[in-house]
């Protein structure tokens, strides 16, 4: 995509505006990064670029976004099938973000400019962006750098700042608020003194945002691979009762020092995000900064010991909570759901029966279950036993015994004059845990095992 996108600028050149590229992939290209995507800034408004390039999707026209995709076979400025203006690529196209010169004026929503204002100066352009490590400018083309906000010093440095004063960058995006997090736990940066002073006391408005764009935002710091030092900065930053108030809740809750050496729950949570696998998908990551969601509300101290009786039963519903309130999808809710409802049944793993292991390890998505076991061991007592077990059991039973074909079907009860009801459900389970235990292996075994534990009136 860089070729690419350079092939932009030099299209934009050749027709006489000015060019660059700008924002996070300059960032990531000073820093040596592979950039995820590549934007660029001119002085050409929207019509001209789509003058230009034919085939474009004009989705931010208003705010001076034009995104021109990738064609194929065809160079820049060519004439690959156009589309309307407009509309926005069927499926997932790589493209290049072009974006016009401009001033932003007004934030009624805290998000969104009320008018943006088309500039032919890039210095007026950057001013408008968010920390100075993200406001340089490159010109490939004569391989320089243009910067009027201080970002290579700030690179250099590992300092995460506000172009401008920070009380005024934040109350325009409060979404930068979470953004400053996030950039200083992925590149191990410090948020500059005034601009974590002013995350601090315009933390209470991060309401203001979309619950999705929160969502987003704190699934990348979870995912990243510096998740534990992101929950340290949103701590910090005061971020951390703001959006996620049931973390914040585990802090001074202490657990039985048998089980969790470590310390309290907020301590272990905190561990369990370091041992976080890089990638990380984003259902075992909230499934583990869940999983102990419900010991807050149910710690007590017993005669024996800390307990934390029903935790997971209240946590389940807590996390249910989370996920509507952030608007997860239905599919995700369910995955996050189910690791925080299973993570405690892999104390009884070593003493399931045959039939119980089997339906235990092939519930959807399992490798995830497994994988937070074995990050809830790590940062506790560091016993691996369990899960050692279950690699081993899994890797010696095959496919077919973990998941055999029925031997019998609900029509071969009814064609053995059983109605249809209630009791079909617990036939049918009765058979398949004969099944998975090895004690019936034939259709005739089964239909006799029937006969006799459920015998027909």
């Amino acid at each position: 995509m860089k070729d690419f996108a350079i092939s932009i600028i030099r299209a934009l050149r050749e027709h006489g505006y000015q060019a660059y590229l700008v924002g996070g992939c300059v960032r990531d290209l000073l820093l040596r990064r592979e950039p995820a995507d590549y934007d660029i800034a001119t002085d050409a408004t929207p019509g001209d670029v789509m003058r230009i390039f034919p085939d474009t999707y004009a989705v931010g026209v208003q705010f001076g976004v034009v995104l021109v995709p990738a064609p194929v076979g065809q160079s820049p400025g060519g004439s690959p099938t156009p589309s309307c203006a407009g509309d926005a690529p069927a499926t997932r196209t790589a493209t290049v973000e072009v974006a016009t010169f401009r001033s932003d004026i007004g934030y009624s929503d805290g998000r969104h400019p009320d008018e943006v204002r088309f500039s032919r100066d890039p210095r007026e352009d950057v001013q408008r962006r968010d920390f100075t490590i993200n406001g340089l400018l490159l010109d490939p083309l004569a391989d320089r750098i243009l910067d009027y906000v201080g970002g290579q010093k700030d690179l250099a440095a590992g300092i995460i700042r506000t172009i401008g004063d920070p009380a005024h960058r934040f109350d325009e995006d409060k979404l930068r608020m979470l953004r400053a997090v996030r950039f200083a736990a992925r590149f191990q940066y410090t948020v500059e003194s005034d601009t974590l002073r002013a995350v601090q006391a315009l933390s209470p408005r991060i309401h203001q945002v979309s619950r999705e764009r929160v969502r987003d935002e704190l699934t990348k710091m979870l995912t990243e691979g510096r998740a534990r030092r992101a929950f340290l900065l949103l701590d910090e930053a005061c971020l951390l009762p703001q959006v996620l108030p049931e973390i914040t809740a585990m802090k001074g809750v202490a657990q039985p020092p048998q089980f969790h050496p470590e310390g309290d729950v907020f301590v272990h949570t905190l561990l369990l995000l370091d041992q976080f696998p890089h990638p990380c998908s984003p259902t075992l990551a909230w499934g583990a900064l869940l999983h102990d969601v419900g010991k807050p509300p149910t710690f007590r101290v017993a005669p024996d010991r800390i307990r934390f009786d029903g935790h997971v039963d209240v946590g389940v519903r807590m996390a249910e909570d989370i996920c509507r309130r952030l608007r997860f999808s239905n599919d995700d809710t369910r995955q996050i759901l189910a690791l925080v409802a299973n993570h405690m049944r892999f104390a009884n793993a070593q003493q399931m029966n045959q039939s119980t292991f089997k339906k235990f390890v092939r519930m959807p998505h399992f490798g995830e279950h497994l994988q937070l076991h074995r990050l809830d061991c790590l940062s506790s007592h560091g016993d691996l036993t369990t899960y050692s077990f279950i690699g081993e059991k899994i890797a010696s039973l095959p496919q077919e015994a973990i998941r055999p074909a029925p031997l019998i079907t609900g029509d071969d009860l009814i064609a053995a004059g059983y109605h249809p009801g209630p009791r079909f459900k617990e036939i049918l389970a009765a058979v398949e845990d004969g099944q998975l235990e090895g004690r019936l292996v034939s259709r005739t075994e089964a239909m006799n095992f029937i006969s006799r534990q459920f015998p027909l009136p």
